[in-house]
């Protein structure tokens, strides 16, 4: 599985204290964004401050108007209130999806812990109906536990 060779290729991302955390966090994005096929947007957004909304951090992909999402609106939104993971394998059939494109079909949200708070989380939209398995939650759970590592 790709999500297995992929795993020491995080490692070696997230151990790489020459870069800054922001360029290891991009170095993410892309690695998943190239090597997955269905990961067509792939970024991270953050906990403002104190403020109840999230920022965009880094990312690739085609470039989004959604810098800052108050919490509850969207999947990002949501996942930053609901502090769980979020498939959506059809987004046209949500009522609170913050649309970035119409070509996005589907959408996997992941928060990132540190001291058991919710400081943000790993967007991830496909351009494929209904990609994501349990197998995509367990890699990027895996991703996100490795970052919160560097963000505590």
């Amino acid at each position: 599985m790709i999500f297995e060779t992929l795993k020491p290729k995080v490692l070696a991302i997230v151990e790489n204290q020459k870069q800054s955390i922001d360029e290891r966090l991009l170095a993410i994005c892309n690695l998943l964004e190239s090597n997955v096929g269905y990961y067509n947007w792939v970024g991270f957004y953050f906990r403002n401050g104190d403020k109840e909304e999230l920022v965009l951090g880094p990312y690739v992909g085609a470039p989004t108007d959604h810098t800052v999402i108050p919490f509850g609106k969207g999947i990002c939104g949501q996942v930053a209130v609901s502090n769980q993971n979020f498939v959506v394998p059809d987004v046209s059939a949500q009522d609170n999806y913050i649309a970035c494109s119409i070509s996005v079909k589907s959408e996997i949200v992941i928060p990132i812990f540190v001291d058991g708070k919710n400081i943000g989380q790993i967007d991830i939209d496909s351009e494929t109906p209904d990609p994501f398995t349990d197998a995509d939650e367990r890699f990027l759970e895996f991703v996100c536990k490795k970052v919160s590592e560097i963000l505590s």
